[in-house]
């Protein structure tokens, strides 16, 4: 009772109330300095042109319209051709999919190697892997484009896939080995004796608690190949560009009067699917990372 006592004593205190007070306003502030460019993107692209060209940058509508959207999805011209996002958006889905999945696996499956069945060489093997972490995208544009005309993956949907997953593996086996080290040998060495070998044990006592890693590795992931540019436009085609790749050639197609509106659209599309993935994830991602950050 008196350490109860002494809590609510403790919240109580003038100098922790206004404390709580001035961290609150100071989130508050920037949470609304952040939000008002994503506010005045929505704002503009509900607008009419006519709208756009008498009002102030975020006055609200004078007459809402959908115009814009229907635009940027269907019909906007992005540079050599007016198909809109649409063709590109599906693009980005299908090279996002199965690189997330593919390099979420096996990210897995090195980590649980990296971690629990340790070989002559693992350590400096892993060392040299987590240079991938810090190489720069530019590094490897000469050499990858080379690798990928080799083996015949130039310029398509494929071949974003394979850089993609290499690109992504040493993060994602990074995240599963530092995850991976929190769970307790004892547990691998006694399901050994029971007789279970390296994929049943990895099935049966590793994926049911690796849940929140997955979470963090597939956001992660999802989050670094939707938003990647440079990739994008360096190894794609015509009728492989992602979703980014057209919307640099929508903002800077300068055809005709500029539509403002029809800009702010695309760019909303854009970033529609990262953004429900974290307000979905978000804070499953959060937990995975503290989860795995007790031991390296």
């Amino acid at each position: 009772m008196r350490d109860k006592t002494a809590a609510l004593a403790g919240t109580s205190d003038p100098a922790t109330l206004i404390g709580r007070i001035i961290v609150y306003f100071v989130l508050i502030v920037a949470a609304v300095f952040f939000l008002i460019p994503f506010f005045v993107m929505i704002m503009t692209s509900i607008k009419s042109m006519n709208d756009i060209r008498t009002g102030y940058l975020i006055s609200l509508p004078r007459e809402i319209t959908i115009e814009a959207w229907v635009k940027a999805w269907d019909s906007a011209c992005t540079g050599i051709n007016c198909e809109g996002m649409k063709n590109y958006f599906w693009n980005s889905v299908r090279m996002v999919i199965p690189s997330v999945i593919i390099s979420t696996l096996i990210g897995a499956v090195n980590g649980y190697i990296f971690s629990k069945w340790r070989f002559k060489g693992s350590e400096t093997f892993f060392s040299f892997l987590l240079l991938g972490c810090f190489i720069p995208f530019q590094v490897i544009l000469l050499p990858m484009s080379q690798t990928l005309g080799l083996i015949g993956l130039g310029q398509s949907i494929y071949g974003l896939i394979f850089v993609h997953i290499v690109y992504g593996l040493p993060f994602t086996t990074l995240f599963f080995r530092n995850y991976y080290v929190t769970i307790p040998d004892e547990i691998i060495k006694a399901a050994k004796i029971d007789g279970a070998g390296f994929f049943r044990i990895f099935r049966k006592v590793i994926l049911p608690v690796s849940l929140p890693i997955f979470v963090v590795a597939i956001i992660w992931q999802t989050t670094q190949i939707w938003n990647d540019f440079l990739f994008g436009v360096a190894f794609s085609g015509s009728d492989s560009q992602p979703i980014t790749v057209a919307l640099n050639n929508l903002v800077n197609t300068s055809t005709g009067v500029k539509e403002y509106n029809v800009d702010m659209a695309a760019a909303i599309i854009a970033g529609l699917p990262t953004l429900f993935v974290y307000i979905v994830a978000g804070k499953y991602f959060l937990r995975g990372l503290v989860a795995g950050a007790v031991k390296g």
